[in-house]
């Protein structure tokens, strides 16, 4: 029986915004809140072992199905698990609503039984944190929680002391739907000309795109053509404009690959489309553009001589009119065979036996997990080398999804975040690409995935190796140290857990491990026992990378290829002329 307390209140409010489950850990200040999701219909609790991994999970769900999603954690260290997390939906821009929990409200102060404050806990990480000290600023401060991470979008928190959670509400619920951001953000007219006469001065246009030129796949391309631009991408950019793009020189950056490097260095104008790229090394320092829907972000990474305030496709569409058709293709056509080039160089400095290499190249599992997940499946990635696989080997193909720590950059979060993809995604395939360095930092997570029963395939990158540590290590010409550990049979842990598990260390045994794992309605996990000295440098390094390389000792460093990009590099040279 409804007992209508502030905790069913707040519920019934999130319910009323969209809200079907809250993820997080049960106990102590939050059991009234856990409580009234128990008893009210629409919603569910998501038991995780680690509060870390419910802000991950929430934010992963957030970047699938655009809605707010919602953590929880318990007063102290409950808090201060989430931190990490928040960071991370934080900076990927995904809308989160925390429930951070408090000590009784008339202990506050008093260096109670794990008293931290909230409010200048999670400073850092929202504007909007605050704490509800009596019932009748509730449902008032949910709702303006829920708008404040829908509008940002990013991540609010609502501090919640156990015993105002647990009191009498005044009034009831907030029922008034939570308004999604959906409002295009037009570039000024003068923005709009300027832009063009920019554009239609410049001999040689290249295009650098973020994740914020999602949606706008079309308007890049139709540029691209009217002014033979070469297209670049980031990393979080590439699921939204690496497929159907005839003009596309690759990644720059660490993990780069290909001539997007040359192309931006080489043109007398560079347009970054809703991009944030904060390697500013790796980016011309004249003659940028930066088109944003985020003012905030103009002008942050490199000088502008124009900084356009507009979401990326209305911006492109409002310009392309006045865009003249450009006939001079010399450098369009110069930067795709370089980066075809560039590839095929990549590509045969490993490829000679790498089907019957031992221990098994990981750049082959990342190749072949390519090749057989569904059309439609989301991929979460780790940080490190996996990020460094995903890059290259992953084809997008605007059905496909890619989640990372890609901002924030944070180990363990490949896992967590394929228990949020999987409730957001559920009838997809969610396939998280974990190191054994992530994974077993909250391998707890794997009791998450078997509890709730989600089809997700755990392919584990098993090198025994924190490998972009050593990797950075040797780029500084230290031998690696502290970086490797005894080999673990992850595939034993998933199987005493009671997941479906397989475990590959020849090569011929990778492709069916695989197709089994993406094709199965349960949790399966594959743990690919990989080389360890198989690592990957950036497509552009300096002399002084390259003397550390020299000075580290011993370790055998390879260029990872670039799976089937090499294809659709050598399909855009198809109708250009020979030189």
């Amino acid at each position: 029986m409804a007992r209508n307390t502030v905790a069913e209140q707040l519920v019934r409010t999130l319910v009323a915004a969209g809200v079907t489950r809250i993820y997080g850990v049960v106990g102590d200040s939050l059991n009234p809140v856990v409580d009234a999701v128990h008893g009210t219909d629409g919603i569910e609790w998501v038991h995780v072992r680690n509060e870390e991994a419910a802000a991950f999970a929430a934010s992963a769900q957030a970047q699938i199905d655009g809605g707010l999603a919602v953590c929880a954690g318990s007063c102290g260290p409950g808090n201060t698990h989430l931190v990490q997390g928040l960071y991370d939906a934080q900076r990927s821009g995904a809308p989160v609503l925390a429930l951070a929990s408090h000590i009784p409200s008339r202990q506050i102060g008093t260096g109670y039984f794990q008293e931290t404050h909230p409010e200048r806990l999670f400073a850092d990480v929202t504007e909007f944190r605050e704490l509800v000290s009596h019932p009748d600023q509730m449902p008032r401060l949910a709702r303006i929680a829920i708008q404040h991470a829908l509008g940002t979008p990013g991540v609010a928190v609502l501090v919640l002391p156990g015993d105002v959670a647990a009191r009498k509400a005044v009034g009831g619920p907030d029922t008034t739907p939570a308004v999604p951001v959906r409002a295009t953000a037009w570039p000024a007219e003068d923005d709009v000309r300027e832009l063009a006469k920019r554009i239609n001065a410049a001999e040689k246009v290249a295009l650098f795109c973020g994740a914020g030129a999602r949606g706008a796949h079309d308007e890049v391309m139709t540029l691209a053509g009217r002014v033979n631009a070469p297209v670049g991408h980031t990393l979080r950019g590439k699921e939204w404009i690496q497929y159907d793009n005839p003009y596309d020189v690759g990644m720059v950056g660490l993990l780069g690959y290909g001539a997007c490097y040359e192309a931006l260095h080489g043109a007398d104008l560079v347009l970054m489309v809703g991009c944030d790229f904060p390697y500013d090394d790796f980016l011309p320092k004249e003659n940028v553009v930066q088109i944003d829907r985020d003012p905030r972000r103009l002008g942050r990474r490199v000088p502008l001589v124009l900084g356009v305030h507009g979401d990326a496709a209305a911006t492109l569409r409002s310009v392309l009119p006045l865009i003249g058709d450009k006939s001079d293709t010399r450098f369009l056509h110069d930067m795709l065979r370089r980066h075809e080039r560039a590839l095929t160089r990549v590509v045969e400095a490993y490829t000679g036996d790498i089907a019957d290499h031992t221990p098994i190249h990981p750049e082959y599992v990342a190749r072949v997990l390519d090749e057989v997940a569904p059309d439609d499946a989301v991929f979460t990635v780790d940080t490190g080398m996996n990020n460094v696989w995903a890059a290259r080997y992953l084809t997008p193909n605007g059905r496909r999804r890619v989640i990372g720590s890609f901002t924030h950059g944070t180990m363990a979060n490949a896992l967590p975040q394929a228990v949020g993809a999987a409730f957001a995604a559920s009838h997809g395939k969610v396939v998280s690409l974990s190191g054994d360095g992530g994974l077993s930092m909250l391998l707890g997570e794997l009791i998450t995935v078997h509890q709730h029963r989600l089809p997700v395939a755990t392919v584990v990158f098993d090198n025994s190796s924190l490998g972009m540590v050593r990797l950075e290590m040797m780029v500084d010409g230290i031998p690696a140290h502290q970086t490797d550990h005894p080999p673990v049979d992850y595939a034993a842990i998933a199987r005493a857990i009671g997941m479906r598990s397989l475990r590959v260390t020849r090569p011929d045994e990778v492709r069916d491990a695989l197709h089994e794992a993406v094709t199965a309605d349960e949790a399966v996990l594959v743990d690919v026992v990989t080389d360890p000295n198989a690592l990957s440098i950036p497509s552009r390094i300096t002399a002084d990378q390259v003397a550390g390389f020299a000075l580290s000792a011993g370790r055998t460093v390879l260029q990872g290829g670039v799976g089937s990009m090499i294809d659709l590099a050598r399909s855009n040279l198809r109708n250009i002329p020979r030189p």
